[in-house]
């Protein structure tokens, strides 16, 4: 287990990584829980991130840690991904190797023990640049479509397999693969009994709708405007989960006051695993979100966002945890096909029950460890 100290020295781990509307926010939460279970350790924890527009820099403060800010760079400059850059290569802002001697610059004088990299615009050339500043390096991915330089790679998807990063990654570098390692808040853990339970006799009546942190294409107005015309659920209760970042917060609101379906919005939620456990069905992003309603057994209809999203939603629908509904622009086609299929009691049941068996929520707490494991190497 972690105790905070790699000897007699506190631990020092830095995140680098980006929230932006293009980017989202789930990068710096998943980063935010590795972090929080550090520091409850007794590590100390440092993010450096870059000046965008939805950075999330407050939420981090706010969490207690420290934050080293870059120069704003200018997001969507780069010309697109080539045979030499990485496809997420214009989430940067700035080139690879401005991002490099700016992050050495800023982590100057601290003795990090962890870097921990989460951003799909670094590869192998920047790992191998920032080296200096820490011991060791660890990296978080999803999409096994670059090479890295580490000591430590950490994918959470569900499907994925250690020999996807065959080539990627030098051999001696841990390989942490799969949805046992989810990063989830110690929060979903401590509710996954009791919301498991509680599903195996409870009546269809609750709809949470959850489209990510920015939802910066609103489809979240989508999917309320074609649930609102769902006779199947016309006595159901829908909860809407928005992020403060979503840029269409009052546009939600008054969609909501005019629906039929008794519909309320929560914005910027600190009880997700609450509102998660009080849900029947949720609607919601592909991301990293689909762990945390599994963890808790929620039934979920997937709506991909992302390409990245992609290969995550095929493999939740294949272990029978949830239902794709495809690209957005699907929804008014696969939304209400889905709803018929999955609002009986025993197919909601087969869905919970599908879905508890892929996360336990004790992921966090996984990897923490195995920051020690390969620290005391």
């Amino acid at each position: 287990m972690v105790g905070g100290l790699l000897g007699d020295a506190l631990m020092e781990v830095a995140f680098r990584v980006d929230a932006s509307t293009l980017i989202g926010s789930g990068h710096v939460m998943r980063c935010l829980t590795l972090a929080e279970v550090l520091a409850d350790a007794g590590a100390r924890c440092y993010f450096v991130m870059r000046e965008k527009s939805g950075s999330l820099e407050k939420v981090v403060r706010s969490r207690g840690h420290q934050v080293l800010m870059l120069s704003s760079g200018e997001s969507g400059k780069t010309t697109g991904p080539s045979e030499s850059e990485p496809t997420h290569a214009n989430w940067l802002g700035v080139s690879w190797e401005t991002d490099a001697s700016e992050t050495v610059l800023a982590l100057k004088g601290i003795e990090l023990d962890w870097l921990v990299v989460d951003h799909y615009a670094l590869d192998c050339r920047w790992e191998s640049q920032v080296g200096e500043c820490s011991k060791r390096l660890m990296v978080i991915d999803d999409l096994a479509d670059r090479t890295h330089h580490c000591d430590l790679l950490l994918d959470q998807n569900l499907g994925r397999e250690p020999h996807d990063y065959a080539g990627l990654v030098p051999d001696y570098t841990k390989r942490l693969i799969g949805s046992d390692y989810a990063l989830l808040r110690p929060e979903f853990a401590r509710a996954r009994a009791l919301s498991v339970e509680e599903r195996q006799t409870r009546e269809p009546g609750s709809i949470l709708v959850s489209m990510g942190g920015v939802d910066a294409a609103n489809v979240t107005g989508d999917v309320l405007r074609v649930l609102d015309t769902i006779e199947v659920v016309a006595s159901c209760r829908v909860t809407v989960v928005l992020g403060a970042a979503c840029p269409h917060i009052d546009e939600v609101i008054e969609q909501a006051d005019s629906m039929h379906l008794e519909t309320r919005i929560v914005v910027n939620a600190t009880n997700m695993a609450e509102l998660m456990g009080e849900a029947d069905l949720a609607i919601g992003a592909a991301g990293g979100s689909a762990w945390e309603r599994c963890c808790l057994g929620l039934p979920t209809l997937l709506v991909v966002m992302a390409e990245n999203q992609l290969p995550g939603a095929e493999a939740l629908e294949r272990a029978g945890a949830s239902i794709s509904l495809g690209w957005p622009d699907a929804i008014e086609g696969t939304l209400p096909r889905a709803v018929l299929e999955v609002m009986a009691p025993e197919r909601l049941l087969e869905m919970s029950q599908n879905s508890a068996a892929i996360c336990d929520g004790l992921g966090a707490q996984r990897v923490a460890d195995a920051l020690e494991e390969v620290s005391d190497e």
